[in-house]
This record gives C-alpha cells, structure tokens and sequence, in this order.
C-alpha cells in the first residue's frame, strides 16, 4: 500500500494529505547527552533531555491530475501553499503524519520554500519541520497544603538548602533542582565558603541551592580541582593499586 504524508491541524481537525507522497522521508530523535569526566574513572555520559524530531519534506504541487497522485488531489499547487502558509506564519502546530509508520508527532512548520522548474506549472516545494513539545511547568508541594508553582526559568521557587548524601555529586544536585548538571560549579560559587573543588562533596554538608536567577557566576577552577584534572589515574591489577601521573600539558 502507498504510503501518504499528511498533516493534521487539530484544532480545527482540517487535514492536508500531499498530492504526490515523496520519494523518501525522514524523522529523528535522540537525547542531549551531557559528558562529564570524573575522577579515577574518566570521561562518563549522562542523560539529559529529549531533543524534538527534524525533518525537512521535498514535495511535488501539480497543476494536472497525473496518473501517481493520491485519491482526492487538487490540481492546485496554490490550495495547498495557502494552506502551508498560513500555519506557517501563524506558528500553529500540526501533526506530521507519515501512514503506516510510527512518524505521528506534534510539528511547527519553520520554512517553506517553492518555486517552479520545467515550465509545467507544476510547483515543488520545500516544506523544513521541527518537532513541538508544549512548556509545562512543575507543580511543587509546600507546607500549609498549598502548592507553589516551579518557574522553569528560575529553577528553584526560592533559596534552599540540601544536604549531601552518600552517593551525591555536585553534577547530579544541580541536575535534579535546575534540571541541568552543567550548573554545578554555579552551586559551587554560591557555596565557597565550604566548596573549594566543585568535584569533591562530602556526605553531611549541607549546602544552599538558590533560585537559578539567583545562582552567582562560575569562579575560576582552584589550583586543587586544576590539579585533579590533570591527575590521569590507571588500574595495575598484578598489584591491586592506582598509578597516578600528573600531566603538565
């Protein structure tokens, strides 16, 4: 069965299908992974957030019915360029759909761009998607049962303090309260008074973790975080020991 390409406008439930389904087709998705190097063990990945699928649709807008258009199509290139641009100029969200796939998600239309090549009349277009995702924010409990709302421009609601666990790093903090580890050293600055190296926290300190328009500047890497980054490290198992080497670099 030939596939079509479609999209849907749901809020008004107006669907456009393509006259002529394109040779190919394409979506991606993938994840914003953040790469830290840690101590002893060197460089580690962690996870970060979902990034929103790309795509960008060479299609075809005859202005004749011909033989390998799609049941329903209008021989119109311009009834479907009104349609594409006004949900293009207006930023409205639609849904790209690619039939018998599992290509259904929510899309802003970032570029269209057509012209015409043989003199037919027939138009192609270019048709550049990027992949929508609606802004929520969190919902934080607090005491007195009412509820305050987390801005995620700020991070935090207001100041306030943790207190280091086993286990914790100063990358996985900053993660979990402003929902990126790349903040730790910010952490650190607003705590220097019991922070010297961002990469060494201890379980019992307690710390501040502000409102992220609160957050002070990164200060300069101390002599001992320069030291430790500089320390390579390797695991001699005839002897069950670490052999370190300083790298002046």
């Amino acid at each position: 069965m030939l596939r079509t390409i479609s999209f849907l406008h749901e809020a008004t439930g107006r669907e456009l299908v393509l006259p002529v389904t394109p040779s190919s087709y394409t979506w991606s998705t993938g994840n914003q992974i953040e790469s830290v190097r840690l101590d002893q063990i060197g460089e580690t990945n962690y996870p970060g957030t979902r990034t929103l699928g790309t795509a960008t649709i060479q299609a075809l807008l005859p202005a004749q019915l011909y033989p390998f258009c799609n049941p329903g199509a209008v021989a119109d290139p311009d009834y479907y360029l009104n349609i594409l641009q006004s949900w293009c100029q207006a930023g409205d969200v639609v849904r790209y759909i690619v039939s018998g796939t599992r290509v259904n998600d929510q899309v802003l239309l970032e570029d269209l761009t057509w012209g015409e090549d043989d003199g037919t009349n027939d138009v192609t277009a270019s048709i550049t998607l990027r992949g929508y995702q609606r802004p929520a924010a969190a919902v934080l409990p607090i005491s007195g049962g009412a509820a305050a709302k987390r801005d995620d421009a700020t991070g935090a609601a207001t100041a306030r303090s943790y207190t280091v666990e086993a286990g914790d790093t100063l990358w996985g903090i900053a993660e979990r309260y402003y929902g990126s580890g790349t903040e730790y050293r910010r952490i650190a600055a607003a705590n220097s008074d019991i922070i010297e190296n961002p990469n060494l926290i201890y379980p019992g300190q307690t710390i501040t973790i502000p409102a992220r328009d609160d957050l002070p500047a990164a200060q300069a890497k101390s002599r001992s975080e320069i030291i430790q980054e500089r320390t390579e490290s390797t695991w001699d198992p005839t002897t069950g020991t670490w052999n370190l080497r300083l790298n002046y670099g």
